[in-house]
């Protein structure tokens, strides 16, 4: 048993410990029957059940009663079916840390710790994740943490007073979550299949939400030299092929890139401040370019919420009865710029024996978060850069993951076996150098190199 991390995102609520994250799950949640399916499974069927499907349990945290049938009572009853469902793929049964973000409400926080507090774990720390996130970059006097959920954009101000790193400022930027976005990528792809193959994908929830399914991976494709985004999608026995224009896609979302770098702006003050963006953020088309006027921008990993909450655990943990929301860290700047030649020296030992590409049909393809997927029923996801893609029969679509996390490499196949160099294992295994991979004694096989600029 390990202290682990929940860091409470509903776009992606990950689970993680000292070796990293261990699962991420999305807020979504469906009625079948008596009981709830959440996560992943859940969404990928969001569309073509709207009316069972639910994806604001935690952005409307509350006990308030809701009339939507199914045996729910309300909004926390979803979200306790959640963490139970976090607690049972994570084996979560012993002290855990929140992340929480900036936005939730004295009375949201007392829920989720009542709610936690009759899982199979023990709540023991609760942390700003904007806190989090900022502790361990590099930073000047302030910065602005910027992470995106299902229906909102959160702004966090940060600032160092009297040696202490603290939260000054939140703003919620309503309607740019990742839904939003989502909504306005499927009416530009839906316009465009319709112009060009006169074929309507969302003329019915399943098509519908093949076209939702498919639209992350078609966003992972090469087009760094590239114009258009190739999209494609089956219908019966007919393969759809169009292709969106890079310049018309970030055109229809730089609406909301406006509404979000308004309200940078108001925080900022106008000063030169050190501007964080978490990861999912970064992902969306063109959004970090649409940030030009600011010369400080760092996109965080998706694991430092995670690394941080654990390496200033003695600051956030406080004991079940005595848990309160941690919104500022004694920080040491002094002590920080001693270290950081000590600290790049060793990340660059540890990068000479790290593998840096995985070799897969003589395409290296860099070592950052590769999905590893099987052809069988996927929609346009093999010309993505970083995506594996596998033919093989009765194998699932998703066959795993290959990341980077606190500079070691990792292949996370869940339940699904896989040899490594002739052994044959499954779950979490670290990766090293050399090393070799398949999904079947005669399918095609991922080495694990390194490039040498």
């Amino acid at each position: 048993m390990s202290l682990k991390v929940i860091e409470l995102n509903d776009n992606a609520i990950r689970v993680g410990d000292e070796s990293g994250i261990i699962l991420q799950s999305p807020g979504f949640a469906l009625a079948v029957g008596d009981g709830l399916e959440l996560g992943d499974a859940a969404q990928q069927q969001a569309r073509i059940q709207p009316t069972n499907s639910y994806n604001k349990y935690w952005h409307e945290l509350s006990l308030e009663p809701i009339s939507h049938g199914n045996g729910i009572r309300h909004q926390a009853d979803i979200a306790y079916a959640h963490l139970l469902h976090l607690a049972q793929l994570g084996n979560i049964d012993a002290d855990v840390i929140f992340a929480v973000p900036g936005n939730f409400t004295s009375q949201q926080l007392s829920i989720l710790l009542g709610l936690a507090k009759q899982s199979p774990f023990s709540p023991v720390g609760l942390v700003d994740s904007a806190l989090a996130a900022a502790i361990s970059a590099d930073y000047g006097d302030a910065a602005i943490f910027a992470d995106i959920q299902l229906h909102q954009v959160v702004l966090t101000k940060l600032v160092t007073l009297n040696s202490q790193l603290k939260t000054d400022a939140v703003i919620q930027v309503p309607g740019v979550g990742s839904q939003n976005f989502m909504d306005l990528m499927m009416q530009l792809a839906t316009s465009l299949f319709i112009q060009q193959c006169r074929f309507n994908p969302q003329h019915d929830a399943k098509s519908e939400q093949q076209l939702y399914n498919a639209l992350p991976h078609w966003l992972r494709q090469d087009d760094a030299n590239k114009s258009s985004l190739l999209l494609e999608l089956k219908a019966k026995n007919t393969v759809h092929t169009a292709k969106m224009p890079r310049e018309s896609l970030v055109n229809n979302l730089s609406g909301h890139y406006k509404k979000i770098a308004q309200q940078i702006a108001a925080l900022a003050a106008g000063k030169d401040i050190q501007l964080l963006i978490s990861s999912e953020l970064a992902e969306l088309p063109g959004f970090t370019a649409s940030l030009d006027n600011y010369n400080k921008v760092k996109v965080l990993s998706p694991w430092a919420i995670n690394a941080a909450c654990l390496n200033y655990r003695e600051h956030i943990i406080q004991g079940v009865d005595k848990i309160h929301l941690v919104n500022s860290i004694p920080v040491d700047r002094s002590a920080r710029q001693q270290t950081a030649g000590d600290r790049l020296a060793s990340a660059k030992a540890s990068a000479a024996a790290l593998p840096t590409h995985a070799l897969f049909k003589n395409r290296a393809i860099a070592i950052d978060c590769i999905e590893i997927q099987n052809n069988e029923g996927l929609n346009g996801e093999t010309s993505a850069v970083d995506s594996i893609v596998f033919s093989l029969a009765n194998l699932p679509v998703q066959l795993g993951r290959i990341e980077k996390q606190n500079e070691e490499v990792y292949l996370d196949s869940g339940q699904q076996e896989f040899l490594l160099n002739q052994t044959r294992v499954c779950g979490r295994q670290k990766l090293n150098l050399g090393d070799h991979i398949k999904f079947a004694e005669d399918s095609e096989e991922i080495r694990l190199i390194q490039v040498r600029n």
